[in-house]
């Protein structure tokens, strides 16, 4: 990577924090679909990066948000993840190595529909929902966050349509996509698929990540969401286009 390469990178995190900071998800679907978009770096070294990086940033967030959480709650799809990043990086072990291209693909399409997510207007819930439905919307969101460390689309969008207080809601978000990473970033280092790369630009994005999430939650306003998933809602719009479109010629060609 050039300097002009780590700016952009630098720049990616940035954004990714604002985003995730603001509204519990999109860190690792911004990342991956904005770095994947500039042709940072390998898509499977991002995926690490973003894993070690979301760690942190849920490290942060959580500091002070005790009261804004409830393990009643968040153990149905917490078991349901972590059964599903297992899938989830064993079905990137064999993408990675015989069909880097479909990945790509993989990737557009997942960013794209959390897009579309993000900006659909569903009525809420008149109670919360049964157990088994936390359990396989968190099955889900493992598969996603095993592919790519990205496990927000389908738990976002059964969390935020739960009769529930917003921040229970994204601190919910928060301690699941954090489990999702140790147990991702343990099976990845076990596989020895975790190089040098993903640890360097990792510890480089480190102050980013922390002093950010860090501003954001003392000083941005929470009446500022609304703005947030509308920046973000482009941002993953263009990433999923600009992924989508080239992987779709070339696999067509």
């Amino acid at each position: 990577m050039t300097w002009v390469d780590h700016l952009l990178f630098m720049g990616c995190v940035a954004l990714a924090t604002y985003a995730q900071t603001m509204t519990g998800f999109a860190f690792g679907l911004v990342l991956l679909g904005l770095t994947g978009l500039f042709a940072l770096a390998p898509l499977p070294d991002v995926s690490n990066v973003v894993s070690m990086l979301t760690l942190v940033n849920a490290l942060v967030a959580l500091g002070r948000a005790h009261s804004h959480l409830s393990w009643s709650l968040i153990r149905p799809p917490l078991i349901g993840s972590l059964a599903g990043v297992v899938l989830g990086v064993l079905a990137l072990e064999w993408i990675s190595g015989s069909a880097a291209l479909l990945l790509r693909w993989l990737l557009g399409l997942t960013i794209l529909a959390c897009a579309i997510l993000l900006v659909t207007r569903t009525r809420p819930l008149a109670r919360v929902s049964s157990r088994l439905s936390f359990i396989l919307f968190g099955g889900i969101s493992g598969v996603l966050g095993g592919l790519f460390s990205s496990a927000g689309p389908p738990m976002v969008y059964h969390l935020y349509r739960q009769p529930l207080p917003l921040p229970l809601v994204r601190n919910t978000l928060l301690v699941l996509f954090s489990a999702n990473a140790v147990v991702r970033l343990t099976l990845v280092a076990g596989h020895g698929s975790l190089n040098a790369s993903s640890l360097w630009l990792s510890l480089e994005a480190f102050p980013i990540v922390v002093g950010l999430t860090w501003l954001v939650r003392r000083y941005v306003s929470a009446h500022s969401v609304q703005t947030v998933k509308k920046l973000v809602f482009v941002l993953l719009l263009l990433a999923g286009l600009g992924l989508l479109i080239p992987a779709t010629r070339a696999l067509l060609a």
